[in-house]
């Protein structure tokens, strides 16, 4: 049995309050909210805290407010749960319904949060293992060791991005409220993030997300299509978050698409999204925008099924979470085998 280390606990019940705290603790802190994937770690000793700031007290946290035609406040403690059942966010920001509804399992989501889950560490073969099993086969540089066992002559970690609401909240073009002992900012979602599997986030030290601010839905269109071995539980081997915006003749005004768990950060594929923009979707249009997606992901030997798999379901998820949105028909039904499906 994995134990947790010894630490101090401090609950918070105001951001001030947590902010003040996790600033007392230093490089020592961290904060916590649902805990369902920093506990885990710390049991593996991949974080060792030793004073945990709790956020599950603050009120201000767990509230959703706004509509569409204004844009929607969400607070980083809302749990994944009572996001993906949201009416307004079901019906009108569907992709973040879907990706939340579509994170491990449950239980899980009754605690996980949204801002854990757009917080989330990146994932590695290699790191997400017991403390045991990292020594017997050598610290890799993510933690207590100086190599990346997924390429080893490379001066960087490549973890991978395994958060399933990043991509869809960069694609839904939301931004990010920071509360730090500097006070407070906004950035855009994809400025939240960065290419290194060690440090993922822009966040500064003693930063909390407080909010995540969606814009007014102005008939955008979003789905959130993911890859995963089994049909629960697993993190996202690939993720795919599509946005269509369509004029009245059924023309593309504009699309946005963002990739999942091919990289250290979601990659937005802006080139296969320009391709759709003043045309209208047929399947031969979306056919060459998914192969203008594909070419972007670039997935290492460091998560679940073959590199080769991974690749080549870039083309087809894109594919077919375009079509979805664009209401056309396509080949191979929901569910099943390796390609575990998330959509509507």
């Amino acid at each position: 049995m994995l134990r947790l280390p010894s630490f101090t606990y401090l609950g918070a019940t105001t951001v001030e309050e947590a902010v003040r705290r996790i600033a007392e603790a230093g490089p020592e802190g961290m904060v916590v909210a649902g805990g369902t994937d920093l506990y885990p770690n710390m049991k593996r000793r991949q974080f060792e805290p030793k004073v945990l700031v709790g956020l599950r007290a603050i009120r201000d946290l767990a509230r959703i407010s706004g509509d569409r035609g204004k844009g929607m406040t969400v607070g980083a403690g809302v749990t994944l749960a009572d996001l993906a059942a949201h009416p307004e966010i079901a019906g009108t920001y569907r992709a973040l319904a879907l990706a939340a509804g579509a994170v491990s399992t449950p239980p899980l989501r009754n605690m996980g949060t949204l801002g854990g889950n757009l917080c989330l560490d990146t994932r590695c073969n290699y790191y997400n293992q017991t403390y045991h099993w990292r020594r017997s086969i050598g610290f890799c540089t993510k933690k207590d060791g100086d190599i990346c066992l997924v390429a080893p002559g490379s001066p960087r970690c490549w973890a991978i991005s395994s958060t399933d609401t990043a991509p869809v909240a960069i694609a839904l073009d939301a931004r990010m409220r920071l509360v730090g002992p500097r006070g407070e900012r906004e950035v855009p979602a994809a400025a939240l993030y960065r290419d290194d599997g060690m440090d993922y986030l822009t966040k500064a030290p003693g930063e909390i997300l407080t909010d995540i601010l969606l814009p007014a839905s102005d008939g955008w269109k979003t789905t959130y299509w993911k890859l995963r071995r089994r049909g629960s539980f697993d993190f996202p081997i690939l993720g795919v978050a599509a946005a269509l915006r369509c004029a009245p003749d059924g023309t593309v005004e504009d699309a946005r698409i963002v990739l999942g768990a091919v990289a250290s950060r979601p990659v937005v594929a802006g080139e296969a999204a320009a391709l759709l923009r003043g045309q209208r979707p047929t399947p031969d249009l979306i056919a060459r925008a998914a192969q203008v997606a594909f070419q972007p992901a670039k997935p290492l030997d460091n998560a679940d099924l073959t590199i080769g798999y991974r690749k080549k379901m870039t083309r087809v998820y894109v594919d077919r979470a375009l079509r979805e949105l664009a209401g056309l028909p396509f080949e191979g039904a929901p569910g099943g085998g390796a390609g575990a499906w998330q959509g509507s």
